[in-house]
């Protein structure tokens, strides 16, 4: 428990640390734009100075270091305009646009809000004013943070990605630690259960109450293997598809209420897949009971298989509360349920023995509040 509440403040205290960091690094580079900008606008105020030397220039006025300070200027679109906000000039602004006097004063109005223009007063009542834009460099650096922040976003999806595969591989490590357990600790029961049934015969109880009890172990038996194949590459078999559902649904027929009726749809032909009969039939059982727990032990069962071209489908149609449509894929995550009791682990399971297992897939193909659901499953022929 300590190594636990230790473990949860190194990772908050990363968090915040992390937090801190970024917003350090954004708070500098909104202070580097800021004096960028001041920067900036020194130089255009110099060089505002230097255009009002040079109209104001006579014979005697030196303009060699004005032209140069115009000159020099080569980053920032600017454009003059006089008193009266006629454009008188424009700098460092592509051809196209200068040429296009609509497209100028439509830059014109970006400018403006870009920046404050500054004045240069030239002699009494007659000014121009200097309108100009961000540089090429202030415009990267103002898009800085953006693709910081995505970044940072995008390395904190890795780093939780990471997390949640490696946490998810430790569940799945554990769960399957546990099925291989509870697989060991049934087997001492279940071998004096076969001992009994032997003795049972020798005392000539009925015959059909041995046979059930005889299934019972069986099914027992088939439960045992299942568990201890978690965790493990199941072998698979070349078995026939209709033959193997079929006798899973016979024995939980016999199982359940008179009350459940259910309809069975299957071709007569043999359909071979490669499946393992132990984890296909713990895939009918898990979808079944739960089909009977969404009737709440009453109601009609439809199980149809069909065959398309290389694909097998089973369909089993319950007539239940149904599935909300934004749950359709929640239904298989490990931990959601809608039973006030149970793990939230069944469908979770067979997901797993579908698609990793036997390379099929399990999807609600259809559901509807009130009318019920059907459960789909998908296998190649082989």
């Amino acid at each position: 428990m300590q190594f636990s509440e230790k473990r949860n403040i190194s990772r908050w205290f990363i968090i915040l640390a992390s937090f801190l960091i970024v917003v350090l690094i954004l708070w500098n580079t909104y202070n580097f734009f800021q004096i960028f900008k001041i920067e900036e606008r020194a130089k255009m105020e110099l060089w505002a100075t230097a255009q009002k030397t040079l109209v104001n220039a006579n014979e005697n006025t030196e303009v060699e270091l004005p032209l140069q300070i115009i000159s020099a200027n080569s980053s920032s679109p600017m454009i003059l305009t006089n008193s009266e906000n006629k454009i008188i000039n424009s700098n460092n602004i592509d051809e196209e646009v200068q040429a296009d006097s609509l497209a100028l004063l439509s830059l014109l109005k970006v400018l403006k809000t870009e920046n404050e223009p500054i004045k240069m007063e030239l002699s009494e009542n007659n000014y121009q004013l200097l309108y100009y834009g961000n540089s090429s460099l202030l415009n990267k650096l103002k898009y800085y943070p953006i693709a910081l922040l995505l970044i940072i976003i995008l390395f904190g999806a890795v780093v939780y990605n990471f997390y949640r595969a490696t946490k998810m591989a430790t569940q799945n490590k554990l769960w399957a630690g546990m099925a291989k357990e509870t697989a060991h600790q049934i087997g001492t029961p279940l071998s004096s259960l076969i001992g009994w049934l032997e003795l049972l015969k020798m005392e000539n109880v009925e015959e059909s109450t041995l046979s059930e009890i005889g299934k019972d172990i069986d099914r027992l038996q088939t439960i045992t293997e299942r568990f201890s194949k978690i965790g493990s590459e199941p072998i698979l078999e070349k078995k026939d598809f209709v033959e193997e559902t079929l006798n899973s649904i016979e024995y939980l027929k016999s199982r359940t209420s008179k009350q459940v009726i259910f309809t069975i749809n299957v071709p007569k032909e043999t359909i071979y897949i490669d499946l393992n009969p132990a984890l296909h039939s713990w895939t009918i059982e898990n979808l079944v009971k739960n089909a009977i727990d969404a009737m709440k032990g009453k109601g009609k069962l439809d199980i149809t298989i069909e065959q398309q071209a290389q694909i097998v489908k089973l369909k089993i149609k319950d007539s239940g509360k149904g599935i909300p449509k934004n749950q359709f894929k929640k239904v298989f995550e490990p931990g959601f349920t809608t039973k006030k009791r149970g793990w939230g682990l069944g469908l979770s399971l067979t997901k797993r023995i579908v698609h990793e297992y036997h390379k099929g897939r399990i999807k609600v193909a259809q559901s509807e509040i009130g009318k019920g659901t059907t459960m789909q499953l998908t296998f190649k022929i082989k």
